[in-house]
């Protein structure tokens, strides 16, 4: 092999090492998950109340404070998702409360009135445990402890609902095509919008990291 050929060959192997590097350090990957948040900022997030519930720390979401809801209004599908698959790291500490809201719309106080909530909840006084399709199909056992990570799955394909802990299916719901909700609850249904991580009471305090989503086709 002449040197021409050698500085060719070394140039190329270069030029492919970079492409790897760059598609392994990009916010997407090839399997079409999306990342929602970078590590070191909120950006991309836009909460109402209580704003100083939420911070950054140590690369993960903490939720510690008053009442408080963290929108995605980032640009990931205009934050407006129907068919999805979401997944977060999550960690609580005892007796914290938080949740997963989707479809959801950004409300500056109280509580969100629109979509669903995915409970987040190992050893609060509410019954109703993590991986709870909130007051619709509830999980009353513990499958997760305090001060340790697990994954939160929430998959939503047409009327379906499937929430998973640690790769358990904890929900598998078919939405009616006329749900029963009454009062503020009509709004407890599968439409569209955007996430929302909550922060529940001062004495709640929750981590998220590695919040990802991934949109399917219709």
């Amino acid at each position: 092999m002449n040197k021409i050929s050698l500085f060719l060959m070394t140039l190329l192997c270069l030029a492919i090492v970079e492409v790897g590097f760059c598609q392994n350090n990009s916010d997407s990957s090839d399997d079409g998950w999306i990342s929602l948040f970078d590590g070191e900022s909120l950006d991309g997030w836009k909460v109402g109340e209580n704003a100083s519930t939420f911070s950054v720390e140590d690369g993960t979401i903490k939720v510690e404070g008053p009442r408080a809801h963290l929108y995605y209004a980032g640009d990931v599908e205009n934050h407006d998702f129907e068919n999805f698959e979401l997944k977060a790291r999550v960690m609580t500490r005892s007796q914290a409360n938080s949740g997963i809201y989707f479809h959801t719309e950004y409300k500056p106080d109280g509580w969100p009135v629109k979509g669903y909530e995915v409970q987040v909840n190992n050893s609060h006084r509410d019954w109703r445990r993590t991986g709870s399709l909130y007051n619709i199909v509830n999980v009353r056992e513990q499958y997760v402890k305090d001060n340790e990570w697990f994954t939160e799955y929430i998959k939503v394909k047409s009327n379906r609902v499937i929430v998973k802990i640690n790769g358990i299916t904890m929900v598998d719901y078919t939405e009616p095509e006329n749900p029963e909700r009454e009062g503020e609850r009509v709004h407890r249904i599968l439409s569209s919008g955007t996430f929302a991580l909550q922060g529940h009471d001062p004495n709640s305090v929750i981590y998220f990291k590695d919040i990802k989503v991934r949109p399917l086709d219709d």
